[in-house]
């Protein structure tokens, strides 16, 4: 071994107990911790963990893809290292140290596989030393980098075939050059146990989760793209009608009141008609925020069943409008405790749009540490205000049907309220944090700004190029995801997301106060 036997804390987050700490005692421990700290399996990954206090507990936890690209080491390296020191910072405080992994071929086990891929971490050892020597490039690029900014590498390790090497180790008489092979999940051990008494178990591998996240293939994506297509100028009919924006947001409200019902009576698909007139009124974020509320545990089962068969329906060229469903899925998926298929939804989303801010900012609270239920409790009271305020409409609101009619004034083709494939959403300086809001309050209501905030780096997609790669990492506060739809007026929506955080963090404003 190289000797690295100084212990540390992580902790485990279930739902059965909330976190539960463990003290790590080595890198076997370290390496069998990986998937539980995830929740999944991570492939061709970097890891990394900030490690703060005496006591080097748990800080900041980012994920990021390995670039397939050798020459884009470097730039991702840099990015690693920052990011997860500013999220560190905006948790707690910067960390003293940093735990690294570089994950390299990782899947999930066959059922009946044996032990060497009972840990989930791939059925063979592979050609383990070749992939260590051809990834220590890269293991030295991000100690560099973390060193640059004042962070020492406890440990930094490569997990491959359901083994484990250290790249800190001196040669051969330090550790086998066969790799270590990791404790079988089904073998009692420490973590094993702290991760049964949370209510944890490994999802699967992160690819595995994430090809459920796609859109459907031929010959179900023709007829969603037609209807998508239909849909749209029928939305921007509705919005030239009376009652303008505040009427097509209670219609999107009645109908997705209505579907959820259908959901929860067992449906598992809709007409297209009503799923592509679903998909173009939830890319208003009023409309989004007011689907988040569905988030009562009864409801939560059924609603996350309508958000991936939305998601799945954005077939090309309009993958983009399934952001909103996705994040609505994590959501749920978070509230629900299944934190693994949270973190690598809204990776898909940032994948799909880099500035969909409340990706971003549900990010930043799951990996954070914010535990769901603080921001439940806000979006139930929102809910509940809404409801006790609310003046019902009246019973003309019309659903459209499966094969809706096209306008009898169509809009111009440069009509910039048409959708169109991934259309150019303007930036503006700031967005609103979302989930919740009320889908009938005026069109410009009077509501405070929010200022922008960094953004969770947590699961960011694979970086193709340096330039991306720096781009997707830079994420602080753009606008442009989760705003209004198709040409409306920007809100500011509320606070909810950002006061939970906020109010996660007592220990901030008791050293203000101090300060004062």
């Amino acid at each position: 071994m190289n000797g690295n036997e100084e212990h540390l804390v992580q902790s485990v987050t279930g739902p059965l107990s909330g976190q539960v700490p463990l003290q790590l005692r080595g890198p076997a421990d370290m390496a069998e911790m990986l998937p539980y700290l995830l929740g999944f399996f991570p492939d061709d990954s970097i890891v990394a963990v900030g490690l703060q206090g005496p006591m080097l507990q748990q800080g900041g936890v980012i994920r990021l893809d390995i670039p397939t690209d050798p020459a884009d080491w470097p730039s991702v390296a840099a990015d690693t290292a920052r990011l997860l020191v500013t999220l560190s910072g905006q948790r707690d405080r910067p960390p003293e140290q940093v735990l690294l992994y570089l994950c390299r071929d990782a899947v999930a086990p066959a059922p009946g596989a044996g032990r060497e891929a009972d840990d989930g971490a791939g059925g063979g050892v592979a050609d383990g030393p070749g992939v260590l020597t051809g990834l220590r490039p890269l293991a030295e690029q991000l100690a560099q980098a973390f060193r640059a900014t004042g962070v020492l590498v406890k440990e930094s390790l490569l997990v491959s075939g359901g083994r484990w090497w250290s790249f800190l180790c001196g040669g051969e008489s330090c550790c086998d050059p066969a790799g270590v092979p990791i404790r079988s999940v089904r073998l009692p051990s420490p973590v094993a146990a702290a991760a049964a008494f949370a209510g944890v178990a490994p999802r699967g591998s992160r690819k595995a989760i994430a090809a459920g996240l796609f859109p459907v293939g031929p010959p179900e994506d023709a007829p969603a793209r037609e209807a998508i297509e239909r849909a749209g100028p029928q939305l921007v009919h509705e919005l030239s009608g009376p009652g303008g924006r505040s009427a097509t947001l209670e219609r999107t409200a009645v109908l997705l009141a209505e579907v959820l019902a259908e959901f929860g009576a067992g449906a598992r698909e809709l007409d297209r008609g009503r799923t592509a007139r679903l998909l173009v009124g939830l890319q208003d974020k009023l409309a989004r925020d007011r689907a988040a509320e569905y988030a009562e545990p009864d409801e939560l089962v059924p609603a996350q069943r309508l958000w991936r068969y939305l998601a799945r329906q954005c077939v090309p060229p309009f993958e983009h409008y399934a952001a909103p469903p996705l994040t609505l899925l994590a959501w749920t998926s978070w509230l629900a405790g299944d934190t693994a298929t949270a973190r690598v939804v809204l990776s898909r989303v940032l994948d799909l749009d880099q500035g969909y801010t409340l990706a971003q900012l549900l990010y930043e609270s799951l990996n954070g540490g914010l535990h769901p239920s603080e921001l439940h409790d806000r979006v139930r009271q929102e809910r509940r205000a809404r409801e006790r305020l609310a003046v019902r409409r009246p019973a003309d609101v019309v659903v459209p049907p499966d094969d809706p009619t096209p306008p009898a004034a169509p809009p111009a083709p440069g009509d910039p309220a048409v959708p169109t494939p991934r259309q150019h959403r303007p930036t503006t300086p700031e967005e609103p944090a979302g989930p919740a809001g009320a889908a009938n309050q005026p069109d410009r209501p009077e509501q405070p700004r929010v200022p922008r905030q960094v953004g969770d780096p947590g699961s960011s997609g694979r970086p193709p190029s340096s330039r991306q790669s720096r781009r997707k990492a830079r994420r602080s506060g753009r606008a442009g995801g989760g705003g209004p739809a198709f040409g409306l007026p920007e809100e500011a929506g509320p606070l909810t997301v950002r006061a939970a955080r906020r109010a996660h963090r007592p220990h901030r404003a008791h050293r203000a106060r101090r300060a004062r």
